[in-house]
C-alpha cells in the first residue's frame, strides 16, 4: 500500500507571519494537531500543539502577538505520494515524529499521520505491540522508552 491510498489530501495550512492565536483557533475549528507553515505550495515548517504548549504557553508568551515563524519546527520530514505506508510508518518511528506532509514536485498535497497508518494497515499495529509487548528471547521484557 502507498501513502498516497492513505494520505489526507485536505492539509490545514498557515502562512508563517500569523499568529499563534490564529494557528490555535484553526486548529480548534478543524480538530486537529497541526498545521502544515507553507508559502504558496511549498512547506517551509509545521505547528503543533505540542510546539504552542512549549514555546508559547509554558513561555509564558501572549499568542495573539507571537507569529507562527518564532514557534514552528523548521526541519519538516517530507514523504512522496509512492512511498509506501510501510516506509512511512518507519521514518516515523526513527524519528519520533507523528505526522509527515506529502509532498510532489516541491508542492503539498497531502498528509500522513500516525492514526491514518494504524488505520490502513493493521499489520502495523500488531508489529509495534509484537515489538513493545512480548518478551525476547529468554524470557526478558524490552525496556519500555
Amino acid at each position: 500500500m502507498l501513502v498516497k491510498d492513505i494520505m489526507n489530501p485536505n492539509v490545514q495550512t498557515i502562512d508563517k507571519g500569523a499568529t499563534v492565536q490564529e494557528a490555535a483557533r484553526r486548529m480548534g475549528k478543524f480538530s486537529i494537531g497541526c498545521l502544515i507553515v507553507t508559502s504558496g505550495k511549498r512547506v517551509t515548517g509545521i505547528l503543533t500543539e505540542r510546539d504552542i504548549m512549549r514555546r508559547v504557553v509554558s513561555d509564558a508568551k501572549d499568542p495573539s502577538e507571537t507569529k507562527v515563524n518564532d514557534v514552528m519546527s523548521d526541519e519538516v520530514i517530507l514523504i512522496e505520494p509512492d512511498m509506501t505506508v510501510d516506509d512511512a510508518a518507519e521514518l516515523m518511528m526513527d524519528k519520533k515524529v507523528k505526522k509527515l506532509p506529502v509532498v510532489k514536485d516541491n508542492q503539498l498535497i497531502g498528509i500522513v499521520t500516525v492514526t491514518d497508518i494504524c488505520m490502513a494497515s493493521p499489520k502495523i499495529i500488531e508489529k509495534l505491540g509484537e515489538m513493545l509487548l512480548l518478551p525476547k528471547k529468554g524470557g526478558e521484557r524490552p525496556v519500555a522508552g
